[in-house]
This record gives structure tokens, sequence and C-alpha cells, in this order.
């Protein structure tokens, strides 16, 4: 993810959003975190650039615990450092990471029973659109199929939903649309039903996004001023809406791409 303006929140050790942008740090960490407003509570900023004021001012309205960055632009650290709790760290190294992402290190983990697994890292071998492989395959009665090449846009939200992706617990799946990841799922035991979570996530995660927006309150709390006490009808209306609005989007899913960290070997 060195080629663009980068921003990724973590939560767990999984990306709960990610996205990049032309515009600048601050246009992509916008992104991420639309990704999953709830999920980004509490969660680990990283960046790829000098963090910036319009980031800074994001970071102001919402909690976060964590920020890394290589840098930050000046007067940025004084609007964050008065967020509570907030572990401000400087990695240089945040910058570099097109130049040491050609170069494995050595992975340590500990086992319970005092041993250690040692590998190296995962290397990336996508650089580009062009390392991708067009799939192929044969019918029954013997005829070759190839599927057809990706366009400009569906290969840029590829190499960086694979980018994404190579970071998520498998069985993993990540859906992104525009440089932002749309719905990622992780860690779970099948890959059919990864997709399906996934699908879920992304329609309850539009929806979220939407009613927020619209009338500061969480997809969850509307809902329940929509039905609770009897009702509230103003809210009824504005769930309708939001919901009539995600089912026409289907959940941010249209035009997106799919990666996934495996094969799918059965047709389901």
């Amino acid at each position: 993810l060195g080629a663009k303006p980068a921003a990724l929140i973590l939560k767990h050790n999984n990306p709960c959003g990610a996205a990049w942008s032309e515009l600048g740090i601050g246009a992509a960490l916008e992104k991420a975190f639309w990704c999953d407003r709830i999920a980004a509570f509490g969660g680990a900023i990283i960046v790829n650039r000098p963090l910036d004021r319009q980031a800074a001012e994001l970071m102001d309205s919402a909690y976060f615990e964590v920020v890394a960055a290589p840098d930050f632009e000046d007067g940025v650290i004084d609007i964050i450092k008065k967020r509570k709790n907030l572990r401000i760290l400087r990695i240089p190294g945040l910058a570099d990471l097109e130049k040491l992402s050609h170069r494995p290190f050595l992975d340590i983990k500990a086992l319970a029973d005092g041993g250690l697994v040692l590998q190296h890292s995962f290397l990336n071998r996508i650089r580009s659109a062009d390392d991708f492989l067009p799939a192929s395959a044969k019918t029954s009665d013997g005829s070759a199929v190839t599927a057809r090449k990706p366009t400009a846009r569906e290969a840029d939200d590829l190499l960086f939903a694979w980018a994404v992706e190579s970071g998520v617990i498998s069985n993993s799946i990540v859906f992104a649309k525009d440089g932002a990841t749309v719905a990622i799922g992780a860690g779970e035991q099948d890959r059919v039903g990864c997709v399906e979570l996934a699908i879920f996530k992304s329609y309850t995660k539009h929806a979220d996004k939407l009613a927020f927006k619209r009338c500061g309150l969480s997809l969850y709390e509307l809902r329940l001023k929509a039905t609770g006490n009897g009702g509230d009808q103003e809210a009824a209306d504005i769930l309708a809406e939001v919901d009539a609005a995600t089912q026409a989007a289907k959940g941010g899913l249209k035009e997106s791409v799919m990666v996934s960290d495996g094969f799918f070997p059965f047709r389901d």
C-alpha cells in the first residue's frame, strides 16, 4: 500500500476499514472510517504518509486508542494529544513501505510449551495489475473459457484489496470499491460462509453509515427509536428511507471487487 496515501484502522489485528486516496491521508482515513464506523471505535490507525490536519480533526471526533504515522504535519500533534489514552507513535519506516515490502522479515512466534516457530513473513508478489493471471477453465464439452480482463478501475481495486487481504486472518474475504473496503470477512471456518458474512456486514454497515449521517444515530439506535415505546413516526420514516437506499445500493456492493485468500473448490 505504498503507491498512494493509505490509511488502515486495525481492531484485534484485523483491518475493520482500509482505504487509499490520491487526495491525501485525510481523505484516505475518512474513507477507511466510514467502511465500518462501529468497529473503528477504539481501533488503531496506521497511515503511510505524515498525518495531516484533516485526519487529525476526524480523529478528534471519534475514539481511537493508537495512531502510528511516519511523521506528523505542523500543529497536528497539538490536536490529537488532547485525546485521552491515545498512544501516538512515530514510525519512519511507514514511509518506506514500497521499498521494505520487497524484503521479508523473520517472523517469530512463541508456543505455549516454550518452543518457537520461525518463518519468513508473507511477501506479496502482486505489484501491478499485470501480475494477476486471468482465470481459465475447460467446460464439459472441452471448450476453453477465459475470464475477461478487469477494467482499469477494477484492476486498481483488486490490487488494493489484495494488499489488504494479505493481512486478514483466514478464511478471509475482502470486498472493495473505489479504493476502500466495503466489507471484510475474517477468521471463518468455511470460505462460502465467510462470503455470506461479509455480504451481511456490508448491508448492515452501509445502513449504519446512512443512519448516522442522516440523524446522528447508529442503525440500532434508529431502529429502537422507530419501534420502541409505541414507535416514533419520524424515526420510522427515516429508517424506511435508509433501508430502501441500502437495498438499492446492495449494501454498497454494486460494482465492487472481491478477493479471497484461497480458491473456491466447488461451484457453491
